[in-house]
């Protein structure tokens, strides 16, 4: 039986590479997004898989916890199991605004998606993948793999200042702290909860913003000059989803060409 994965925003962007990167590490995958169901789409997805049951879409906002519920139900009544949580789905301000000039409403609305959201669904993950396979305890029966992963997709941004869109940084740190309230919690629970760090990916998110980026990174932003891909912040779920870090939680894995690493 397939491994069981939830991706949030996958079917566009950093989160479509993510889904098809799942699927072809063999996992079924169940995608919430907020558009209309993209038919087209899904059937591209399936034939990845030849499996007409691996790929499922959920119309619904992360930012709205009766979704969330919806979300984990729609995945337990079809394949009755849970394995992988991402954490992906996302939004910048509708307008990049001035630390003195942002409103209240796009404070809350970025971080009822980016934060919120993400909190109240790993919240909801997390008790069924318990109430599914029971809570382990402590002690020498805990099995040696994890029962489930969460990954939450944060930025560069949780720890680099832009101010013209502070409640997207704001919002990204609470994800990184999030995953390490998460990793402690439910260690015990057998569940690890890791935290992928993008830097400067090319998405329709950064599309607006394609020449400020080109001349950072000629400039010399990253160690590695060139733009992100979807693929390669997939590539990093697919090695924490694998199995293969037992005996790590709480990391943050960046994915951003070395922009983190200071430099004189």
């Amino acid at each position: 039986m397939r491994p069981v994965a939830l991706v949030t925003g996958g079917s566009r962007g950093i989160g479509l590479g993510i889904t098809q990167r799942l699927l072809a590490d063999g996992y079924a995958v169940s995608i919430l997004a907020t558009r209309q169901e993209p038919v087209e789409l899904l059937d591209d997805l399936r034939a990845l898989t030849q499996d007409e049951k691996a790929v499922r879409y959920v119309r619904g906002s992360v930012a709205d916890p009766a979704d969330h519920a919806r979300y984990v139900d729609d995945a337990v009544d079809a394949w009755g199991r849970l394995d992988l949580l991402v954490n992906n789905a996302g939004v910048a301000p509708l307008e990049r605004a001035d630390l003195l000039d942002a409103t209240p409403q796009s404070f809350d609305r970025v971080l009822g998606i980016n934060l919120r959201g993400p909190y109240f669904l790993t919240q909801a993950f997390a008790n069924r993948v318990i109430a599914l396979r029971g809570a382990l305890g402590a002690g020498v029966d805990r099995p040696a793999n994890p029962v489930a992963t969460i990954v939450n997709v944060s930025s560069i941004s949780a720890t680099a200042v832009s101010t013209n869109r502070g409640e997207y940084c704001v919002s990204k740190a609470g994800v990184a702290m999030a995953t390490q309230l998460f990793a402690v919690r439910l260690a015990p629970e057998g569940i690890v909860v890791y935290e992928v760090r993008p830097g400067v990916v090319a998405t329709d998110m950064t599309a607006a913003v394609t020449e400020k980026y080109d001349a950072l990174l000629a400039g010399g932003l990253a160690p590695i000059a060139r733009w992100g891909r979807p693929a390669d912040v997939a590539g990093a779920v697919s090695i924490l989803a694998s199995g293969q870090t037992p005996y790590s939680t709480g990391e943050v894995f960046h994915v951003d060409g070395g922009m983190h690493i200071p430099t004189l």
